[in-house]
């Protein structure tokens, strides 16, 4: 695996990327405050003013990720006053209009989940990972997460049945069809849109969880090794721990000074900056 880098940068993500230049992210991935959440640590976004302190940030997005290149959105919405607020739906319809693509929804199910309740409804399991492009002809890497095969295998194609082995279109009138005799011989297979993953994390001392996992998932499906992958609003650093871990370079950014040490000093002990990582943020 080649040498990779990886930057921490301290400041507001939208004054920081203004000095780098356009197209140099293959990936962008991020998880920022939620509206009203993290006000300790990050003085809470009123889901009212979500959309307007979100858009000049997101518009520094659009300007230095690669016309190749993805953004994935990790977001979820707040219940206000017993109903669920629309801030996310106003800032994907934001977005568009601001020149980004919405191109795919990947739901996050956390699995561990914990029970609870509330007078009206339940707790959530799930949170939006929302893919935004800027063309239609993106990267895209499936191969690399597809998973095993399984049970469903060893038992589905087992015993097929006349209806299994051409193109079955579905007896309720769906306008489905399937072919199972298209995965015989095959170990793996392409997962859904759903991904099933575990809230623990080592990110201990921080005000949200992001396990590092989910952003890993994403690099694996939208990078190559020696990528650029960029996180705005870093944390203590889960996705570029990810990055460094498969072989890309990364740059995050964290207005809380706390987080930038700590993401440091899990991702570059030595605090050296190298002349490729200054290249990154020189003029085009």
């Amino acid at each position: 695996m080649r040498a990779v880098e990886s930057v921490i940068e301290c400041g507001d993500c939208a004054e920081v990327l203004a000095g780098y230049p356009e197209n140099r992210f293959d990936l962008i991935v991020t998880s920022p405050p939620y509206a009203d959440s993290r006000a300790d640590t990050y003085g809470g976004v009123r889901p009212d003013d979500y959309v307007e302190w979100f858009l000049p940030k997101s518009a520094q997005f659009l300007r230095v990720l690669k016309p190749t290149g993805t953004f994935i959105l990790n977001i979820k919405e707040k219940v206000v006053a017993g109903e669920r607020h629309t801030y996310v739906i106003e800032l994907i319809l934001a977005l568009k209009r601001q020149g980004w693509l919405w191109t795919e929804e990947f739901i996050w199910h956390k699995r561990n989940c914990h029970p609870g309740k509330w007078p009206n409804r339940f707790r959530d399991a799930w949170e939006r990972c929302l893919q935004f492009n800027k063309s239609r002809n993106f990267r895209m890497f499936q191969e690399n997460v597809m998973v095993p095969m399984g049970k469903w295998a060893e038992t589905r194609l087992k015993h097929l049945g006349k209806n299994d082995v051409i193109r079955f279109n579905s007896q309720v009138g769906s306008g489905f069809g399937k072919n199972i005799s298209n995965w015989i011989g095959r170990d793996k297979a392409y997962p859904s849109n759903v991904l099933h993953l575990a809230t623990e994390t080592d990110n201990r001392g921080h005000s949200a969880a992001f396990p590092r996992a989910l952003p890993k998932w994403f690099i694996e499906l939208f990078t190559a090794e020696g990528d650029w992958v960029l996180d705005p609003f870093v944390g203590s650093g889960a996705t570029c721990e990810a990055a460094r871990e498969l072989g890309r370079n990364s740059v995050g950014i964290d207005i809380s000074m706390e987080f930038v040490e700590r993401a440091r000093e899990k991702v570059n002990p030595s605090g050296r900056r190298t002349a490729k990582a200054d290249e990154l943020t020189a003029s085009a």
